[in-house]
């Protein structure tokens, strides 16, 4: 399965609902489910923002899966600043164009599954051990 990789608390707001489009300077045509892996790296203002603390968060690991639904390009900042709620990125962060990949059905990991990171979509081949079954998700 494809997975993408999000600095912390990005992965976190996306399992909780707070956060329903994944934004990226880059377009892909793939749809469907994916693994959302946390890197080791911070986002330190929305760290701040969600009252986050670094110890509270998985890093590192795959920590849970979502789908993406469709994907919108944002080619102005009007546009980009209107689903403001849904992606939690200021207006001033705008570069055009922006791609924002709607995510539905997010479902966290009960135990995080340690898992080096890559740009962009990426295959993740779990060992049998490893392998992660319909009952590990909450």
């Amino acid at each position: 399965m494809k997975a993408l990789s999000m600095k912390q608390p990005v992965p976190e707001l996306i399992l909780q609902g707070k956060k329903t489009i994944e934004l990226r300077t880059w377009k892909s045509n793939f749809r469907g489910e994916f693994y959302l892996h946390a890197s080791k790296n911070v986002i330190p203002r929305l760290m701040d923002v969600f009252k986050f603390k670094i110890e509270d968060l998985s890093q590192g690991a795959i920590v849970g899966k979502a789908t993406i639904k469709d994907m919108k390009i944002y080619t102005e900042e009007k546009q980009f600043q209107k689903d403001a709620d849904k992606h939690l990125v200021p207006g001033k962060m705008y570069k055009n164009p922006t791609y924002g990949y709607i995510l539905e059905e997010p479902v966290r990991l009960e135990k995080p599954i340690p898992y080096k990171g890559q740009l962009s979509f990426f295959d993740v081949n779990l060992t049998p051990t490893k392998q992660l079954k319909l009952g590990e998700f909450k």
